[in-house]
């Protein structure tokens, strides 16, 4: 399946001009231009409802629920409180979304949400006993 473009502001604007000088019907316009009769339509609606003919792709898609102050919010709690949990930073801020769109905004402005302690490492014993004495000169003797 061919991968379909957006049209062209100066191509939308020559299609619009044919309508408006009528030049033929929408169907003949529309066959003209290589384009269905349904762009035709959804063109002339655009510009009636919007006044302007330019893509409005951009505004496809969902909108993001954290926006900017709310970034600024959460660098300011992770400073003053890096212990909290994802699911308290969401209840501090009033936020309606889910606890993986706070981890990736956390990870996209490069705060790390990993616990780390503040200590020295503990240094662990060897839990095994080391290697006995070899078989052959244990059995020799």
């Amino acid at each position: 399946m061919k991968a379909l473009k957006t049209l062209s502001l100066d191509l939308r604007e020559r299609i619009v001009a044919c309508c408006d000088a009528k030049e033929g019907t929408q169907a003949q316009i529309a066959s003209r231009f290589m384009v269905s009769l349904g762009m035709v339509k959804k063109l002339l609606l655009q510009r009636r409802r919007t006044g302007t003919l330019e893509n409005r792709y951009f505004l496809c898609g969902r909108k993001p629920v954290i926006l900017e102050s709310h970034r600024q919010a959460l660098a300011e709690l992770v400073a003053k409180e890096p212990d909290l949990t994802l699911a308290a930073l969401r209840e501090r801020l009033g936020l309606e979304c889910t606890l993986p769109a706070i981890h990736y905004v956390l990870k996209d402005m490069g705060l790390t949400y990993k616990k780390r302690r503040s200590g020295p490492v503990d240094r662990t014993a060897r839990t095994s006993p080391g290697r006995g004495p070899g078989g052959r000169s244990a059995s020799r003797s």
